[in-house]
């Protein structure tokens, strides 16, 4: 068992860690004890809690994060075969730089301070994936040196790099939304300072649940990271 911690920092909304960072906690783990044929699929169960020291366990069938006797997120194995179809064509890095300016959350984001994607938030990732048409969309992003081991960008980082790009093929003014599962491989990791396209593709929803995929390439047009999500509709005032 070991001891992990949210920090303000990595928030989605104001009081709940973001969905993509907490799963990276969760899935790293479990992708450690993977062989390539399987994948990490992680549940969020509740909020995750900020600055609390949360329990992170492995198991024989998978990976939990609990606070106390409370669930707030499980990882299990399931086939690569789920991610067949999250890879999203690739775009120029020019046109995901002038999506950017089209990105949504700049007027009127449910979660301002969010760690991936929240224009307030001057220590996240600061992506802004904005519409490219046919349900996707796209933006650049270039990872600071605080999220890297050795030259290379931190796994966590690129599970949580993979959320909110799907999250904005969905219209969160309309029907704001958290994440409620996701299910991610990464290939590869990138260098600090490398500038990474990330794309997101609306797949389709079925009452309070959104499904989205997205795809982080880096500067040569390769695949870095995959992914699949579910998103479940909220009210962001139980959040914020």
């Amino acid at each position: 068992m070991t001891f992990v911690r949210v920090d303000q920092r990595f928030r989605g909304p104001e009081r709940s860690g973001n969905g993509g960072y907490v799963a990276g906690l969760v899935g790293t783990t479990l992708a450690a004890r993977l062989n390539g044929v399987q994948v990490p699929q992680v549940r969020l169960r509740m909020p995750p809690p900020l600055q609390k020291d949360l329990d992170l366990s492995a198991e024989d069938l998978g990976v939990q994060l609990t606070d106390g006797d409370e669930l707030v997120a499980n990882a299990v194995p399931v086939d690569s075969g789920f991610l067949a179809d999250a890879t999203i064509d690739p775009v120029p890095a020019e046109e995901a730089r002038a999506a950017e300016a089209a990105y949504r959350g700049l007027q009127d984001h449910p979660f301002p301070n969010c760690f991936v994607c929240g224009p307030s938030n001057r220590g996240g990732l600061q992506l802004r994936p904005g519409p490219i048409g046919d349900g996707r969309t796209a933006c650049t992003w270039k990872p600071a040196a605080d999220l890297a081991t050795g030259g290379l960008i931190d796994e966590l980082f690129l599970w949580a790099a993979l959320d909110c790009p799907g999250g904005w093929t969905i219209d969160l003014e309309g029907r704001p939304s958290v994440l409620g599962q996701l299910t991610a491989c990464i290939d590869a990791r990138p260098q600090v300072g490398e500038e990474c396209v990330a794309l997101g593709r609306y797949l389709g929803e079925d009452g309070r649940k959104t499904f989205t995929a997205s795809t982080l390439y880096d500067a040569d047009g390769r695949v870095l990271a995959r992914a699949k999500h579910t998103w479940i509709t909220v009210d962001p005032a139980a959040f914020n």
